[in-house]
């Protein structure tokens, strides 16, 4: 069984991903009857919703150590102790200690809006297809509005996966002016690369969009992704002026995924996220940190 290994950019050292659900994952996408029983039935809402009270309910708590343990979860950079958590899902969009994750200082660096696995693209392909592993995705239906396509086509593309292990709520890339989100139903297939690479239509999940207008970047257009038994997007922000770094949202229980779409000729990416993404692998990055910067320094 091939592993699913990724970069860790903090360390410099590659890392082979403790998947949750691994073996559940290949048998969905990985035979004729696993993925037409997804396709109909698993990633259907009702699902997850059910599985997500599952884990917002009390009886939950007695899996939150397996799960630290499993996954190698660093419970030190929760803000609570375990034992103050409700349930696995309330220990799943965990807030942080204060100074856990530092923001980049320089004003010119747009920041990563999660931790998460990314891969980064230089131009989304104009009036062609994303293709992450065997999943295709055009701009048009990814954003679901055909001038917003056109207005970022063309432009550089952050796609950031958030596995189970990951802390899950998500910040603002930059400073600037954001509108409300505009929400979208969708399936909820999984976002990992083992559904990927089964060409699983994930981009059309269940997501919601908000446009951010900056100085420094221009616009940028945040989408957050649900997935598979992820059944709730939640948005803590309050449209307006928002500070960078400051928390966004945050997904229920299960995997998920933030993509950032650029204006072309704002943004150019870090190299070493080039690099890793031009052979198919992910670099893990912790929120707050440099994934690109402005083109144009005011």
């Amino acid at each position: 069984m091939e592993s699913i290994r990724y970069l860790d950019r903090a360390s410099g050292a590659w890392e082979e991903e403790l998947v949750f659900g691994e073996r559940e994952l290949r048998l969905f996408y990985g035979s004729w009857l696993g993925r037409t029983l997804t396709q109909h039935v698993l990633s259907r809402r009702p699902l997850s919703q059910v599985y997500g009270l599952m884990k917002r309910s009390p009886w939950s708590r007695g899996q939150i150590q397996g799960f630290v343990d499993r996954l190698g979860i660093d419970a030190s950079e929760a803000a609570r102790p375990l034992e103050a958590y409700s349930s696995l899902d309330a220990f799943f969009a965990r807030r942080l200690r204060p100074g856990v994750r530092p923001l980049d200082p320089d004003p010119n660096a747009l920041l990563s809006p999660c931790d998460a696995r990314t891969l980064v693209f230089s131009g989304w392909p104009r009036g062609e297809p994303l293709v992450v592993k065997k999943s295709r995705v055009s701009l048009a239906e990814l954003v679901g509005d055909p001038a917003l396509a056109e207005r970022f086509a063309g432009g550089p593309v952050l796609i950031a996966r958030l596995a189970p292990a990951d802390y899950h709520r998500y910040h603002f890339p930059a400073s600037g002016w954001a509108d409300p989100a505009r929400a979208t139903e969708g399936r909820l297939h999984s976002v990992h690369p083992i559904a990927l690479s089964a060409g699983a239509a994930s981009f059309l999940n269940k997501r919601s969009l908000t446009l951010l207008q900056t100085e420094r970047f221009g616009a940028l257009a945040l989408i957050e992704v649900g997935a598979l038994v992820v059944g709730t997007i939640l948005q803590t922000y309050s449209p307006g002026w928002v500070q960078r770094g400051a928390e966004k949202g945050t997904f229920r229980f299960g995997g998920s995924t933030v993509v950032v779409l650029c204006e072309r000729g704002r943004v150019v990416w870090d190299e070493d996220l080039l690099a890793t993404s031009a052979t198919g692998d992910e670099t893990l990055v912790r929120v707050g940190t440099r994934v690109g910067r402005s083109i144009r320094s005011i």
